[in-house]
């Protein structure tokens, strides 16, 4: 008997950690549905990669965001599976996309802190809520954190404060879901060196040389150090790992 390939939607897929994420889940033997917010081209190009290692990929727009699109893109990824598949359903949801907030906290905006809150916590809630249906039993949830949830640096208070409700959002998921054996843990990647926040870490040396002096394994993550995490979670080895935080910093403040 055939067994049917799993499938991974992973949103901010098309660059940095989450481009390296999709290349890991699909090197694991899943099919691959990727979001990206602005460049289709950079998204398409991902899509070729991951068909390159022999596993079917596309890509979709979404900005996480825009609640109200969520019911629309929810139906288009449907309708594709339905057609592909036979059925509307993933496997595994990767709430990865995000941006970056450096202010300090005089200096924060409510804009700003709206913003952070849609993409990184409401934007989360919701694309999970709507997808709960359509994950399969013995699935998972995947939320992307960061570092600056367990330990503070000046300017990143919004950021780190939302990226902590993730967390405890994540165990919540993991008690609702538990009798549908739909796992949800965290991946909190340390400091990496990607165009994140601007390339603040890879470009900036003064950033990239305090980051390598507070991490045992002595330099800044890059994006493969991540992307394998992510995809051992959407395995069957992972099976039983569930509610967790699992850090990938190379021990940065210990």
């Amino acid at each position: 008997m055939e067994t049917r390939t799993k499938i991974a939607l992973i949103t901010g897929g098309s660059r940095g950690l989450g481009k390296n994420s999709a290349l890991k889940i699909a090197e694991k033997g899943l099919d691959v549905i990727l979001t990206y917010r602005n460049n289709r081209e950079e998204a398409e190009a991902t899509v070729r990669e991951i068909q390159a290692i022999g596993r079917k990929a596309i890509a979709y727009q979404l900005d996480t965001k825009a609640v109200k699109s969520f019911d629309a893109f929810v139906k288009t990824v449907g309708d594709h599976l339905e057609e592909n598949t036979g059925s509307r359903n993933i496997d595994y949801l990767i709430n990865n996309a995000g941006t970056a907030l450096y202010a300090p906290v005089a200096d924060v905006t409510e804009e700003q802190l709206d913003d952070v809150v849609d993409i990184h916590f409401k934007g989360v809630f919701f694309l999970t809520q709507k997808m709960l249906p359509f994950i399969n039993e013995g699935g998972g949830i995947i939320n992307v954190s960061s570092g600056l949830a367990r330990f503070a640096l000046p300017g990143s208070s919004v950021y780190g404060s939302i990226k902590a409700g993730v967390e405890m959002l994540t165990r919540y998921l993991a008690k609702e879901l538990g009798p549908r054996r739909i796992k949800a843990n965290v991946v909190a990647p340390g400091a990496i060196e990607t165009d994140f926040g601007g390339g603040r870490t890879r470009d900036d040396e003064q950033v990239n040389a305090m980051v390598a002096g507070a991490t045992a394994l002595g330099r800044a993550g890059v994006p493969d150090d991540i992307g394998g995490v992510v995809a051992f979670l959407c395995t069957e080895e992972a099976r039983w790992i569930n509610g967790q935080r699992i850090e990938a910093s190379g021990g940065m403040f210990l």
